[in-house]
């Protein structure tokens, strides 16, 4: 249990760390696109943002998967 909320704290805290670098980025950045979703289009966003943002979500979905996963290992002490 203790490995698996390790791995949660390591992967939130990182994460949140990546986004704040991420939106303090890309406040001047000159290029904008917006994203065609399936229902909507979003706001113009910078391409730097779109990219980095895929890149936190990623970090987040492949360390929670591997939180779940974890196994505890046993000490032989």
């Amino acid at each position: 249990m203790l490995l698996k909320l390790k791995l949660l704290t390591i992967t939130i805290l990182s994460s949140f760390v990546l986004l704040l670098f991420l939106c303090l980025g890309s406040q001047n950045l000159s290029s904008k696109y917006k994203l065609n979703l399936i229902v909507n289009k979003t706001a113009e966003l910078p391409n730097g943002f779109i990219v980095g943002l895929s890149f936190t979500l990623g970090v987040i979905s492949g360390g929670l998967t591997t939180a779940l996963l974890a196994e505890e290992t046993k000490s032989f002490e």
